[in-house]
């Protein structure tokens, strides 16, 4: 007697659940456009190897909107790439973009990392043009919604650095740093010191142009490969900052940059991932110009204080932490999430003390822009205390 045939499952075959992770079968934007502009078309095959050279592009025209620029035009284009096959080369990435907003902003960067053939050197830029009215609230931690005005300028940021490596994922550096502000101007000034009738900026000591110039002195401990999306590793920054008159500056002064980020996979066996940020960013000396002074949302990447907006608070000094989950929504990697939440404090205008935290939460979409690359196109909504709150968006991750 024969019995019947009955197919046995196949063990290996995997079936993927929402909020599960498929590695093997990743998807981003160029994809989906590829399947809807011409069906029937494959997606690009996975590879693993590092082409030197060989760009990934993770290109973006989008309308926008945050709180400090309101609606806005953004046309730009993240660009990575490796210059070594070496498994452990860190991936170097060029990000520009233009964008226009309704508050007749002109936001045109040029950030850069190029790393050498086995980590050796790391070049660093950071270029920037502001046509930029923008809110300010006065110095210190407790200031209320209510202070805030606009000081409309125009500013350019040169600054560039090199590394070099002087022990594994460890290197010291050195770089120059300008900063130069024109046709400055308060404007639509509601109220001002209670006293004086004066602004805290007028207080301070408001000019029409600042300059600022110097050199910067660092020292980085790096060991994620890719700073555009980590997954695992850790970075540490010692960065120390004096400014010089005898090199164009309009004062002396002196700042030091400490900052700390971690990644880990959590759970392990998972492509998610837990993340923590340190920014520590303190006047040791002097006088910075007011619109150099630490603030919400002002340091390299525009992205502390998720929550409030830019220019928040502002002081000598600023204390920050963030923490942030990362994890997929659809196993192909096209959308994933976030939840965060982060701490800062700024130190009082009188008394130099910290006196006040300002609490912020959110949570935020993941757009796969470049699957090789691991580029996201990143739009997060937060919430902070006493009615702030607001969108913010980025290419790349928040950090």
């Amino acid at each position: 007697m024969h019995l019947p045939y009955v197919q046995k499952k196949d063990s290996t075959v995997k079936k993927y659940s929402l909020f599960s992770y498929n590695a093997a079968n990743q998807t981003d934007i160029t994809d989906v456009a590829r399947s809807v502009l011409k069906k029937g078309s494959l997606k690009r095959p996975e590879d693993a190897t590092h082409v030197p050279g060989k760009l990934h592009i993770s290109p973006l025209v989008a309308p926008t909107y945050t709180i400090q620029t309101g609606f806005g035009a953004l046309i730009g284009s993240e660009f990575a790439f490796y210059t070594d096959s070496n498994k452990n080369e860190n991936i170097s990435s060029i990000l520009t973009s233009i964008n226009y907003t309704q508050y007749a902003q002109t936001i045109f960067p040029i950030e850069t990392s190029i790393w050498t053939k086995n980590n050796k050197y790391n070049f660093q830029t950071d270029w920037r043009y502001l046509n930029y009215p923008s809110l300010t609230y006065g110095i210190g931690g407790g200031t209320p919604l209510s202070n805030g005005y606009y000081v409309d300028y125009y500013s350019i940021r040169l600054h560039q650095a090199l590394f070099r490596s002087i022990a594994k994922n460890t290197y010291a550096g050195i770089g120059y740093d300008y900063d130069h502000f024109w046709n400055i101007k308060e404007e639509n000034i509601a109220g001002g010191d209670s006293a004086s009738g004066k602004t805290d900026y007028d207080i301070y000591g408001f000019s029409k142009t600042a300059t600022a110039s110097g050199i910067s002195i660092g020292l980085l401990y790096d060991s994620r490969r890719n700073s555009i999306n980590p997954d695992n590793g850790s970075y540490l920054n010692f960065s120390y900052r004096p400014r010089f008159t005898f090199l164009g500056s309009d004062a002396n002064w002196e700042s030091l940059l400490v900052e700390f980020r971690h990644y880990e996979k959590f759970p392990r066996n998972s492509n998610n991932v837990f993340a923590v940020w340190s920014y520590n960013w303190l006047t040791l000396r002097g006088n910075p110009p007011y619109l150099l002074l630490p603030s919400t949302g002002w340091d390299a990447y525009w992205n502390t204080g998720r929550g409030y907006t830019q220019g928040r608070f502002r002081g000598k000094n600023m204390v920050y932490l963030e923490s942030e989950y990362r994890f997929a929504i659809t196993p192909d990697g096209l959308i994933g999430g976030v939840v965060f939440g982060n701490m800062e404090s700024i130190s009082e205008k009188t008394t130099n003390k910290f006196e006040y935290i300002a609490p912020g939460y959110g949570l935020g979409v993941r757009i796969k822009l470049n699957k090789f690359s691991k580029t996201n196109f990143c739009v997060d909504y937060g919430w902070g205390k006493s009615g702030n709150k607001g969108f913010a968006l980025n290419i790349g991750e928040v950090f």
